[in-house]
Parts: structure tokens; sequence; C-alpha cells
């Protein structure tokens, strides 16, 4: 199960690569995921089926006992065989549905397939948390192939309504399986469902609410009322969409959950509310609304809703019964709302239409649209021969021995649903197929024998599925079982004999034809109900209004909150910091011991390095001029470093002096764009406040370092670090072994901060850049730079790559001896720290940044042109590999047997050195040395190249004017050239006149 999902996840990734060169023929391939899905499905039946069922288990997080658990019982097992039948041939369809030409392709056909494999997990996985992750998985990705077609509003809109209604039931369920899975000291799923299935019904007020929660998230997927409003909604998607999503997977995970749940909670009093009453308010609004419909794919979509009430009751109403009708109509549904979606959209392929006003003469000349239509439609309303009927029987059935009060109720429910879904079934086939006489018969192309080959063997499916349902009846037996009484043999087939399941459906046909019959009188009547009630009670309406007023609120308080600046900011977090850490640490600390225990110092280097940084610290305050305070800062960072190295810690004092001498070398390159001195004065009381905020965030920050030592009731953490290291880590720097092996998964969510951060700072600059505009413009001022060194004649000797780019007046060619002499060392001390820091003071971090000093150093020497010398590639491109190298460590751990992330020793005798000692942390460790690598060069690119070209770009128009003034002797200038042609404010606030010698920029004005 576990090989299915991967190479699900790898055709999805590799499909726009695929589609690039196979066009739509892509899908064929695409579709061989699901066909072995169902295949395996079909192999693993006996043990599926048995008291055993097979089961996969893999390590993931064993920290918190998350685990890639899978087990294919009988549920799972005929959800894999429709999730994969009907997904195989839905990508099937997608390859004559799409032209080679299709926008996105290649993002659509990886999203439909890593939506197949999403579902594969969710019906598979036997761990509540994987169950969630699947679960939000789908959602996403319906999200993408809701909104397919980004440049149409309407597709934005469903996308979007679709996939709050859906997150938001997602959130509420994921509270209620945490509750669930505390409760039963468990997070398997077969555990919890055999746990609870054996103890008494549920009556503790906390675990009635979890089972609410896990239902709401189950009926806000299967879109039941009130959140049955999204589905209509997402058939702005591609009929291929609607067919696989909204028929035979996204909508039946809410049909799962309430089926795997139920024979736990089943007796659980608001269990039987919520979804009875919920499902058959469903089941017949649903239908009521699809009679309305003159759009053929709204009218399957309402149909749709409707259904999924009716499932939602048999499957969740507890008895044995109600349970195998529910499995029965699950696959029938699946089948016949298939068929009908892509016979709709074989349709609009031909007509170019799916108004059923319009439509005429289809019956003829599309006649095997016509009869794929005609069996999904009767499979739909009941009729026999067809699985529909079967199943329908089967539910009348199980509620007709009236042994709960509320059985007569539900009874009467289904009877009306499904009389309404008799009379919207007519509608489809008359609608879609009849020769009007006041209308020509509508223009059709040949639809193809993929078109219409597909639903024909959909409905092909569900007419041998009925005469075939008692063979196949033991096993979807084999869940309903657990669901409740067991119920007697044959339940499903064609003719129980003259009971009231019988006439009742007699009752049903007749109905429906009389409701068909009249249907002109009914669209009236509707219309006028309409007009005076439900437009009043739209749910649609209601959720506008309630994101309207939250969009509102939203911006309200980012209004007042989020001005853009950053004192109103740090108030806001300092001040959550003193109300809820700092309350907390001062009521509920023993302070006599915690003042008996404190100990001022180890020794007089300590207090003389806490000395200077204090001093510093407030000089930093004091300072008028940007940059002093930005050394007097760096100053402090310093004196950390140098505590570390007293407490004996070389590893994070190396780390510390590496960032900190990086975040200075930022500072100076923002700081060009700003005035050399800060803003005026403020007034006494503002500055008064000021210090006594801080003075109080300090005192805090010192109380809470005070107690946290005698808060502690576990033993520390870090208690064995040093041997496990060693024995698990393969290594002495036990730092390092936190940072790629104990504590992996906190590094890879750092990792992508660090990607966010990188993005971020890019989008700071060249969000407004047009990316070609900007090339072209570098590449011509690169020409023009070549010609005016080559035209002048002057050298100095070459000491860089692109020395013969940089004016000859703003080159330094000592610094430029300098760093031709030692990049090569920094970048070679990089290579060894990366090495060296499994057991030595090192790491990949510290590495990246080491390497990343070394091309700041050849930025400054050469400015950009000599930065994009030294490294030719773009830092996304060195993000995107390390990233990939550090997740990949851990699924290469996985796939060979260990945990995510586990570290792999090997000890590999060599000749004449000896043994070479490896761990596969180490390909972790590149990668976080190619991702920080990135981020350096991505803020070169952005604070330093970036500007520099600003800086130029401001100061053309000025050099040029000044070289008019000259030739044309037209009195003095209003500024030189000194100013950079910059506003007095981004030339540092001073006199042009007496700064004449001020810097263009690193790499300029040497």
């Amino acid at each position: 199960m576990g090989e299915l999902l991967v190479l699900h996840v790898l055709l999805a990734c590799l499909a726009p690569v695929l589609t690039s060169r196979l066009g739509r023929r892509a899908f064929w391939i695409f579709a061989i995921p699901p066909v072995l899905t169902f295949g395996y499905a079909l192999w693993l039946t006996p043990q599926a089926l048995s008291d055993t069922p097979p089961m996969q288990t893999l390590a993931w997080v064993p920290s918190i006992g998350l685990e890639l658990a899978f087990r294919m019982d009988a549920l799972a097992w005929l959800l894999c065989l429709i999730v994969g039948g009907v997904g195989a041939l839905v990508l099937a369809y997608c390859s004559a549905y799409f032209s080679d030409d299709e926008p996105n392709l290649g993002r659509f056909a990886g999203c439909l397939l890593g939506f197949a494999g999403a579902m594969l997990g969710l019906v598979t996985s036997d761990d509540l948390l994987m169950l969630y992750l699947f679960w939000e998985a789908t959602t996403v990705l319906s999200y993408l192939l809701i909104g397919h077609r980004p440049e149409s509003r309407a597709s934005r809109s469903a996308a979007t309504e679709a996939l709050v209604v859906t997150t938001f039931g997602g959130l509420a369920m994921l509270v209620g399986l945490i509750i669930i899975g505390e409760n039963y000291g468990t997070y398997r799923l077969s555990e919890v469902i055999a746990t609870a299935v054996a103890a008494p019904p549920v009556t503790d007020p906390v675990m009635v609410a979890a089972v609410a929660l896990v239902l709401l998230g189950a009926m806000s997927k299967s879109a039941l009322v009130p959140f049955h409003f999204w589905l209509p909604g997402a058939m702005a998607a591609p009929t291929p969409v609607s067919a696989y999503l909204h028929a035979a997977a996204m909508v039946k995970a809410g049909i799962y959950l309430v089926a795997r749940f139920a024979p736990a909670y089943a007796d659980v009093p608001l269990w039987k509310i919520l979804v009875l009453v919920l499902g058959g308010s469903t089941m017949v609004l649903g239908a009521y609304r699809s009679l309305r419909q003159n759009d053929l794919k709204l009218l399957l979509a309402y149909g749709t809703v409707s259904q999924l009430g009716f499932l939602v009751i048999l499957v969740g109403a507890g008895t044995g019964a109600a349970a195998l009708a529910g499995v029965a109509m699950v696959l029938a549904h699946a089948l016949y709302k298939a068929c009908l979606f892509l016979v709709v959209g074989a349709i609009d392929h031909a007509t170019g239409t799916r108004d059923l006003r319009e439509l005429s003469g289809l019956g003829r000349s599309a006649r095997g649209l016509a009869i794929a239509g005609v069996v999904g439609a009767a499979s739909m309303a009941g009729l026999p021969p067809l699985l529909g009927f079967v199943g329908k029987e089967a539910a009348y059935g199980a509620f007709t021995d009236f042994d709960e009060p509320w059985d007569v109720w539900v009874l009467a429910v289904l009877v009306i649903g499904s009389i309404l879904t008799f009379a919207y079934s007519v509608r489809f086939v008359w609608g879609a197929f009849r020769t009007q006489p006041d209308r020509e018969p509508t223009p059709v192309h040949a639809p193809g024998p993929v078109l219409t080959g597909v639903p024909l063997t959909l409905a092909a499916l569900s007419l041998l599925a009925g005469p075939l349902a008692p063979f196949f009846e033991p096993g979807l037996r084999g869940w309903a079982d657990t669901a409740g009484e067991s119920v007697a043999s044959s339940e499903l087939t064609l003719w129980h004999g003259f009971n009231l399941a019988l006439w009742l459906t007699l009752l049903t046909w007749a109905c429906g034809i009389g409701l068909a019959l009249i249907r002109t009188r009914v669209e009236e009547l509707q219309a006028d109900v309409n007009e005076r009630l439900w437009h009043r009670l739209s749910a649609e309406g209601a959720y506008r209004k309630v994101m309207l007023h939250l969009d509102r609120g939203s911006l309200e308080v980012t209004a007042a909150l989020q001005r853009g600046s950053l004192p109103l900011s740090l108030t806001l977090i300092f001040m959550v910091f003193l109300a809820f850490p700092g309350g907390f640490v001062l009521l509920s600390t023993d302070w006599s011991a915690a003042l008996a225990g404190m100990r001022l110092s180890d020794g007089i280097p300590q207090v003389i390095t806490a000395a200077i940084m204090a001093v510093c610290a407030i000089w930093a305050v004091r300072a008028r001029r940007r940059m002093r305070a930005v050394f007097l800062v760096g100053a402090t960072g310093y004196g950390c470093a140098l505590l570390f190295l007293i407490f004996g810690s070389p590893d994070l004092a190396l780390t510390q002096v590496l960032v900190e001498t990086l975040s200075i070398i930022v500072f100076v390159l923002v700081l060009r764009r700003f005035p050399s001195r800060f803003t005026a004065d403020r007034p006494r009381w503002d500055r008064m406040t000021r210090a006594g905020f801080g003075l109080a965030v300090g005192a805090v920050a010192a109380a809470l370092a005070l107690a946290m030592p005698h808060a502690r009731s576990f033993p520390a953490a870090s208690v064995g670090m040093g041997p496990e290291a060693v024995e698990y880590g393969g290594g002495q720097n036990i730092v390092n072994i936190i940072l790629v092996d104990i504590r992996a998964w906190d590094t890879m969510g750092e990792l992508s901060v660090v990607l966010a951060a990188a993005t971020g700072i890019a989008s700071l600059v060249f969000l407004h850049e047009d990316r070609f505009a900007m090339v072209r413009r570098r590449l011509a001022d690169s020409r023009a730079r070549r010609r005016e060194s080559t035209r002048r004649g002057v050298s100095y000797g070459r000491w860089l790559a692109e020395d013969n780019r940089i004016r000859p007046e703003q080159r330094s060619v000592m610094f430029e001896v300098v760093a031709r002499l030692t990049f090569h060392v920094v970048m070679l001390w990089s290579v060894f720290l990366l090495f060296a820091g499994h057991n030595d003071p090192g790491g990949g971090f510290a590495a990246g940044i080491v390497a990343g000093l070394a091309l700041t150093l050849r930025y400054l020497a050469g400015g950009r042109e000599e930065l994009r010398a030294a490294i030719p590639v773009l830092p996304g491109l060195l993000l995107g590999i390390g990233l990939f190298l550090s997740a990949g460590n851990g699924l290469a751990s996985m796939i060979a047997g260990g945990d995510v992330l586990q570290t792999w020793i090997y000890d590999i005798p060599m000749p004449l050195i000896g043994e070479l000692h490896i761990v596969t942390s180490l390909v972790f460790d590149v990668g976080v040395y190619l991702v920080v690598i990135g981020l350096v060069l991505d803020i070169l690119r952005s604070l330093g190249g970036a500007i520099d070209q600003q800086i130029d770009d401001a100061r053309a128009p000025r050099a040029a004017r000044l070289a008019r003034a000259t030739s044309g002797g037209a009195g003095t200038p209003t500024s030189g050239p000194a100013s950079d042609g910059l506003p007095p404010a981004q030339n540092g606030g001073r006199d042009p006149e007496q700064h004449h010698e001020q810097r263009q920029g690193p790499g300029e004005g040497r």
C-alpha cells in the first residue's frame, strides 16, 4: 500500500514533464497507478475479507507515536476498488476530453493523480493523524482541481468556497480525533474502534463533543446541510473532476468516515440525531433543488447532494441491514453518478452546451451516450435489474421492521427523497436525449470512442452488478456485520417477494412518473416557493454574509494593528510576552527557592563580558547614527558568542560569530538607502515609556531564566545525549547530532522558514521588476562597461573574474588582491566545517554561512557582476536542491526500512587510511549547507546587487543633466555627481558638496 502511494506521488511529480512531451496521451500513463490499486485490491480480496486484514506499518515520527499505518479491511477494500477503478477510467477519459493545448494540463494531471493517491491513503490509513493528513491533502488538491481555470472568476470563487468549508470541517474533525486518541491512549484507528465497540455507549460530554466534531468534518466534506452549497458551485471544475471527486472519491471521504466510526458511536444519541436529521434534510432538499435545474451538470450536482444524504442515513444508522444497503448504494452511486457526469461531459464536448432547453435529438445522433445515460439514470432512479434498484430495495427493507421509534419517519423521508430522485432522473433523460418538436436537432460532432466507451463501461458495470449482487454480497457484508447485528443472507437480490419494501418501490415509481408528467406545474410551483421562501433561507447567502463580515473585521483589525510600524508590532509582541509568560512566571514561581539557588557568575570573564554587553546595549539605544547603532548591537552579539565560549560551547560560539558578522553586512547593505541619522528626538515622556517597557521585558526575561531551572518536573532532555549521539548519531558533536538527527524534523521546519525568508527578501526588491527587461538591462549595462574599459585602456592587473567591468575610478586593487587570495581558502574552510561538524565544531549551517561570507567578499570587491561570476547559478536552484537533499534523506531512510530521517552508520575499510566512517545524516547536512548558501546569495542579489542597480538608475539621469549643463555652460548644477542622483534623505542626509567622495555601494566608488 505504501509503495502504491509512492508511485502515485512520483508520477504526479512527473506529470508536467510527461504532458509537455506526450500531450494528452500521457493520461494513459497516469492511469497505471489507479489500475494497479484496483488490481492490488482484487488480489487481496481473501485477506481483506478475513478476520485478520493485511496491514503495513512504517515508523514516521516515533517520538510522538506517529506512524504510516495502513490496513485494508472490507470497507477499505471496497473504497480502494472504487477509487482505483473509477479513477483509472476517468484518467483514460481525460485523454480524449482535453486538447493538447489545454492550459496547465500538466498541473491538472498531477493534481488529479495526486488526489487519487491521497484518497488511497485516506481509506487505508489506520492512524488517526495520518487519516487527517490525507484528508487535508484531498482538500488542497480538490481546491487546485476545481480552480483549474484561474482566469474564470466562477472557478476561483467555487474553489475558495470548497476550500473554506471543507477546511473548517477538517479542523473541527482534527480536534475530535485528538480527543478520541488521547481518551483511548492510542491513535491506531482499528484499536480505537475495537475498544469503543467493546465498551458501553459513550456518555462523557467531552467524548460526545469529540464525536460531534468528527461528524462535523464528515458532513462538511460530503456536502450535507448546511454545508451542501459548496458542491453545486464546484461544478465550475472540468467534468472529469466532477465525475471523480464528486461522485466516486472526495465526497465519499465523508461517507467513509461516518461508516468507519458508526460501529463505535452509532448508539450515541447525538450521533443518531445528527445523522438522521441532517441526512434526511439533505436528501430531500438536494432532490428538490435538482428538479429546478436546466443545466445537466447542476442537475446531477444537486442529485449528488441528495444521494449523499441518503448514504449518510444508511451507513450511520447503526444497524446491520442499513449498513449492508449503505455499502451497496455506495458502490451503485459511484458507478451510475460517474457514468452520468461523463455522459454530460461528452455532451458538452460534442455540442458545446449542457442546457437541456437547447438540446434536441441526441437520442438519435449520439446513441452510445444515450444508452449510457439511460442506464445510469435508471440505476439512479432505482429501476431493475440495476444495482441502484437492489440497493434501494435493501434500504427500504432496513427500516420496515420498525424496531426503533424513528424508523417510520426515516422511511417516510427515504420514500419522499426517492420519489424526487425518480423525477429528476426522468428529467435528466428527457432533457438530454429527447427530440424537441419546435427545435432543430442539435449539431453534434462525433465524441469519439473514448468519450463514449468510458461511460458505457460504467453503465455496463452498473447493469451487471444488479443480477450479480448475491455473488459479491459476502464482500459487502464484511463491514456491514460489524456495524450492527448480523443480517440474513440474500439481502441484496432482485426479488424479495411481495413485501412492504416492494410496495414502497411501486409507490415511488408511480409518484415519480406523476411528478415527471406535471413537470411544468412543478417548475412553476418551485419558482413561486423559491421567490417567497428559499432565497431567504439560502445557506450560500449566509456563508457569503459570514465571509463578508470576517473580511471586514480582519481588515479593521489589520488596519489597527499592522500599520507597517515596527515599534507597534514589537509592542504588541512584548505586551503578550509580559501578560502571559510574565504573569505565569511571577504568580507560579517559588521565589524563595529560586533566589536561594541563584548564582550571579562563575568567574571574572563572565562579569567583564556581561558588563561590556550591557554598556554596548545602552549605548546602542542612545546612538543617533544608524551605523553606530548597528555596530554596537553587533558588539552585544559578539559578547554573547564569548559567553558561549566561556561556558564551553565552541559550536554555538562559532555559529553566533558567523551569524553576527553576516547580519552586520546585511545591515550595512540596507542602510545605504536610509538617512545616516535617526529621526528627531521624541518627547521625554515617550522615551521614558519606551525605557520602562524595555526594562519590564528584560526583567521578565531574567525572571524566566531564574525560574525555569526550578520548574523542571522531568529529567533534562540532554541527559544521556552524549553516549546516544555516538551510538545512534555516529558523532561526538552533540549540537550537530541534535540538528541533523535527534531534532531533524525541527530542522526541516526551519529550512522551510529559510526558504520563505529568502522568497520574502527577493520579493521586497523584485516584486515590481519585469524579469526579462531586468536581464536585458543588465546585459546591456555589462557590455557598456566593457566597451568603456576597453576605450580607456586602463588596467591595474587582473585579480577578479569580472574586474574588466568595474570602472577604474571605482576599483580597489588592494581589496581585489585580498579577495583573490582569501576566497578559495575561506571556501575550503567551509567545506572542512561541513565534513568535520559531526565530531567537531561546524556543521552545515556554520559552513554555509562561511561560504556565504566568502561570496560576500567577492561581491564587496567586484560588485554584482563579480558575484554572478563567482557562483553562476540562481539562488532558487540552491535552495531547491538543498531542501530536496534534506527531505530525500528522510525518505530514503524510510524506504530502506527505518524511521523517517533515521541515521545509518557505515564503517567502510579503506586501504592505507583504515576505516572510512560515513553517516547518512551528512546528506541532510549538505542540504542545510546549500540552503544557507542560497539564502545568503539571495540576500546579496536582492539587498546588494538590486540596490546597486537602483543607485545606478537614480544616478544616470543626474549624470546626464550634469553633462548637458557642463557642455552648455549653463551655470552650476543644483547637485553634483557625488550625490548619486539621490535625494538627500537617500544620500545619508548629507551635503553632497561636503561628501564628494561618498561611495556608490559595494564594488563601486572604492
